[in-house]
Parts: C-alpha cells; sequence; structure tokens
C-alpha cells in the first residue's frame, strides 16, 4: 500500500429569560446564533465575488450549504490550513473557538431540520468512505455528532456504480432536482462528502393564477422581454431606501421563513450590490412596515453551477487547494488536498411559493395601492431562516427567460 495515494472527494451540495435571582444576567445566546454573523458575512463575501465576476448573468446559491460544507472539512483540516478555511467562512478565531462554531453548526441543522407542517426544508451530510482506506475515527465521529452525517461505505474500484451511489443519494434528496453531480470520479477517490440542502415552502398569501399574465422586464436599456409576471394588491411589509435607491419588500412563507425581494432603481444595481452585508440587511428587516402595495413579481426558475474553488481562493482560503494542505485529522496524515470544488443549485419562485434545492462538490487529493412596486428590471432576493438567521439561498435576477 506503500505506492497508494489517497484522493478525498468533498460533495455539499439556506431567547432567553431568567427569575429569582436579582443579578442580571445577560442572556444566553443560541450556539446557532452565535455562528449567524460569521455565516451572513460568508455569503455576502461569496455573493460579491460571484457578481463580480458574472456581471450579466443570473445568480443562485445556497450559502449555508457552502458554510456547513467547509466547517465539516475544517475538522480535518490543521495550522494554516484550518486557519484560512475558519477565517475565509467568517469566522474570527480570537472571537469564537472551534469548538463553538461546530457546535453551532450541530444547532443550526437540528433547527433547520425541525419538521414544520407548512415549511418543507431538509439540510444533510453524507460520508461516502472507501472500504479499503482507513480513516480516523475521530473524524468520523464528529462528523456523525456535529454534522449528523451519515456514514456510507463505497466501492470505489468500481467508479461508475460509486458515481450511480452517490448521484442516486443527492438525486434522492433533493427530490430529483438536482441529477448527475458527481462525473469523472479519480480512480485514486477515498472519500466523498455531501452536503444537500432542500427546500419547499408556501407563501402566505399565494398569488392567484388568474392574475398572472405577460408583461415586459427590462434587462437593461436596450434589452426587453416578454415574461409571465405574478400580481397581487395587499399589505406587504416594504421599505424604501432612499440612500441607496432601492425597493425592498418582505414576503413571509408559511412557517418560519421569509423572502427579500430588492429592486434597485434603474442605474442603480452596481450600488445597491456594493452595498449589500450584515449591517444593510439589518436595516432593511429593522426599517420594514407594512404598506398597501400592488406587487407585480415575475414567476422565474434558475440554476446555477460554480467553480467554488476559484471564488474561495479569492476569499483567502487558499492552502487547502495546494500541495500545502494540512488535512491530517481526516487520515492522519498530511497527504490530501481540496482538487476541486462544486457547487450547484435550483430555484423556482411561482403563484404557490418557492421550491430550491442545493449541493456543493469538493474533490480531494493527494498533495501534489396602492403604490405599485413592479419587479420589472434586474433585482436581488435572499430567502431567510427567521429564528436563527440563516441565509438559506440567494441571488440574482438579470433575466427572467434564462435558467
Amino acid at each position: 500500500m506503500s505506492n497508494f495515494i489517497p484522493w478525498l472527494i468533498f460533495a455539499g451540495l439556506l431567547a432567553a429569560g431568567s427569575c429569582g435571582d436579582t443579578e442580571h444576567k445577560p442572556p444566553k445566546v443560541s450556539p446557532s446564533l452565535k455562528i449567524a454573523p460569521g455565516n451572513a458575512d460568508f455569503a455576502f463575501k461569496f455573493y460579491h465575488q460571484l457578481a463580480s465576476e458574472a456581471a450579466n448573468k443570473n445568480i443562485v446559491f445556497s450559502p449555508v450549504s457552502i458554510s456547513i460544507a467547509f466547517a465539516l472539512l475544517s475538522m480535518g483540516a490543521k495550522a494554516n490550513t484550518l486557519r484560512q478555511l475558519l477565517v475565509g467562512l467568517g469566522f474570527n478565531p480570537k472571537e469564537i473557538s472551534e469548538q463553538e462554531i461546530h457546535n453551532g453548526f450541530r444547532h443550526l441543522l437540528l433547527e433547520l431540520n425541525r419538521p414544520q407542517a407548512e415549511l418543507e426544508l431538509s439540510i444533510g451530510n453524507a460520508l461516502f468512505t472507501h472500504n479499503q482506506f482507513k480513516l480516523l475515527q475521530k473524524f468520523l465521529k464528529d462528523a456523525k455528532h456535529f454534522y449528523q452525517s451519515e456514514i456510507l461505505p463505497t466501492n470505489f474500484k468500481k467508479l461508475k456504480e460509486a458515481e450511480q451511489q452517490i448521484n442516486s443519494y443527492i438525486e434522492k434528496k433533493t427530490h430529483g432536482k438536482l441529477k448527475d453531480v458527481v462525473k469523472n470520479l479519480d480512480p485514486l477517490v477515498v472519500l466523498v462528502i455531501v452536503n444537500y440542502v432542500f427546500l419547499k415552502a408556501y407563501w402566505e398569501k399565494p398569488f392567484s393564477y388568474q392574475l398572472t399574465q405577460e408583461d415586459d422586464f427590462f434587462i437593461d436599456e436596450q434589452t426587453t422581454v416578454k415574461v409571465p409576471m405574478m400580481n397581487r394588491d395587499s399589505f406587504f411589509n416594504a421599505y424604501y431606501d432612499k440612500d441607496l435607491g432601492c425597493q425592498v419588500v418582505q414576503l413571509p412563507y408559511k412557517g418560519d421563513a421569509s423572502a427579500l425581494f430588492i429592486l434597485p432603481d434603474a442605474g442603480k444595481l452596481k450600488l445597491v450590490e456594493n452595498a449589500l452585508g450584515k449591517k444593510i440587511l439589518l436595516k432593511w428587516e429593522k426599517s420594514l412596515k407594512p404598506q398597501k402595495i400592488h406587487l407585480t413579481l415575475p414567476k422565474f426558475s434558475l440554476d446555477g453551477s460554480y467553480d467554488v474553488e476559484k471564488t474561495l481562493r479569492k476569499l483567502g482560503i487558499m492552502d487547502v487547494f495546494t500541495d500545502h494542505a494540512d488535512l491530517s485529522g481526516i487520515s492522519g496524515a498530511p497527504n490530501l488536498k481540496v482538487s476541486k470544488a462544486i457547487h450547484k443549485a435550483y430555484l423556482n419562485v411561482n403563484e404557490n411559493g418557492t421550491e430550491a434545492a442545493a449541493v456543493t462538490v469538493i474533490e480531494v487529493g493527494p498533495t501534489s395601492l396602492s403604490e405599485l412596486i413592479k419587479y420589472d428590471r434586474p433585482f436581488i432576493f435572499l430567502i431567510l431562516h427567521e429564528t436563527n438567521k440563516s441565509i438559506l439561498f440567494m441571488g440574482r435576477l438579470k433575466n427572467p427567460n434564462k435558467k
């Protein structure tokens, strides 16, 4: 076995009180809320990179999927590789410990997977392990404990069968929305880690199909396309940001989630995108007020596929993709590196609500009146889980006629 060079593939597919004590104690902060600021920072940094690289394209991705995927991977990282991963994911080692980070994700997964009658949301992880390559028991134990990972033995000597096994798992967990994600497995692969996200949410107040009609969507000053526009006249939580020149409207789903649609004024898309961050999101959420609005919103369906390695390198996560990687916490030897990282996402918005799925794939190898608000031009959207302030999905619609 001395000539055996291991490969690892990583796939990842969005208040307390006290009584009876006169001493004032600070309220306990939920472990998942401790990691919420870092996760939000990462979401917006990742969006900024995608937006700068694809100025004229639609965007859709699941920040929480990528964060969970690489946080899980970080349990096997050491030294500078670990530091880059945690900082790149938005965590300051001086303010939050590794234990707090992993415990935060553990609670986040428990909260997101809590059954709700009106909101279908599932997020999970799986480790497809080579039956002839030994991984450290601590890594496997921690993956189960903190990330609820399934451990699934896989015969990587039969690559096509292994690909089919992994892809069938992803397709099943994303209810058929993401297919054939894993392709061309390397013959030396020893591990595939899968994180998946699936969301099916219904609007608290659905749009009427009878009111949907074709209308113009202005991609830019020169380009107009016809798209099916949904219409609803009702009270919405809304806010117009005079400083940035954009309209913000919140649409609640049944259950503990909501969508935020941000419509920049003509010519202000870049300005609004540059301002996106935790502070501006908090400002918008605090400023939302019920308003009587005739809302016009396009039906749209998006899918996206991204080279996560390319984007993460620009966010300072570099060593894990090079021969300098130290992932010895996975196998006991520093001879693994991430050789590929891919994220795929799907999202469909219609009269009833939203259906979305995401998967991130990482391959690791050897160290070598009503006011009218009409969304008829490019806009930004976020899908949020209210309890733990997680950004489940995020994106930008530039052209509704393109996926």
